[in-house]
């Protein structure tokens, strides 16, 4: 699904990331952890395309492509999706605008029909329904006067309905609460089912505790310095991360 070979990327010619090693498989969970300040949020927007961000040397395949060349729109067309940790506000473009503008690009790339507004709204009916929102929520400006929570709902909601092969969810879990983090987690362990794949940067146990990721790294100074099972955030947890920086 996603290899990195040995990433190295600056901004304004400081070192971000020095050597980055990763493997994703089709239908695995992969959970990086690390202290702030270590670069896991410009992990996932390298990965994403973003180009404030100068790839030095390294490769990133997807799907056995090699993506460093291409720009964020066709990354998305392919199947990679990010969820912001702090997601942009847009006024004046209500959420079904913006989500049916979308899918219906993803659908021309695949040569796929578009979709009406009358598909639209059957289409959107369900997941609406995962992820407990009112139809008002579709009315309302993409993020804005939103909620933490609100917010992250509305990435989710991105998410299920482009269906992407790979979701890196940064910070996803921050701003739910109890219920709602139930209710993510039970979404992405239903994609997995679906050999969909995800990175997720996360600091809280507790989420993981729900999504249970195949592995997890420990990310540090640019640098994953560790990598194991489940149990490594368990221990991450307990101790912190002073043994392992």
């Amino acid at each position: 699904m996603l290899e990195i070979k040995n990433l190295v990327v600056n901004v304004k010619n400081k070192r971000i990331l020095d050597g980055i090693n990763l493997k994703i498989e089709h239908g695995e969970i992969h959970a990086i952890m690390g202290q702030n300040g270590s670069g896991k949020t410009t992990l996932s927007s390298v990965l994403a395309g973003d180009k404030r961000y100068k790839v030095i040397s390294g490769k990133i395949s997807f799907a056995n492509e090699d993506v460093i060349s291409l720009v964020p729109e066709d990354r998305a067309r392919k199947g990679i999706f990010l969820s912001f940790q702090n997601p942009t506000e847009i006024p004046g473009v209500s959420n079904q605008e913006f989500l049916r503008e979308s899918i219906n690009s993803i659908r021309k790339y695949r040569k796929q029909k578009q979709m009406d507004m009358f598909e639209f709204r059957e289409f959107i009916k369900n997941k609406i329904k995962l992820l407990n929102i009112s139809k008002e929520f579709l009315k309302r400006s993409v993020n804005t006067e939103m909620s933490g929570g609100e917010k992250k709902k509305s990435e989710v909601l991105q998410m299920i309905s482009l269906n992407p092969k790979l979701s890196i969810l940064d910070e996803i879990d921050s701003g739910l609460d109890i219920d709602s983090m139930q209710i993510v987690s039970k979404i992405i362990n239903s994609m997995k089912e679906e050999m969909k794949s995800f990175l997720i940067i996360t600091h809280y146990q507790k989420f993981l505790d729900k999504v249970k990721p195949d592995f997890v790294h420990i990310l540090n100074d640019g640098k994953i310095v560790k990598s194991g099972g489940f149990s490594l955030s368990k221990k991450i947890d307990k101790e912190g991360y002073e043994k392992f920086t």
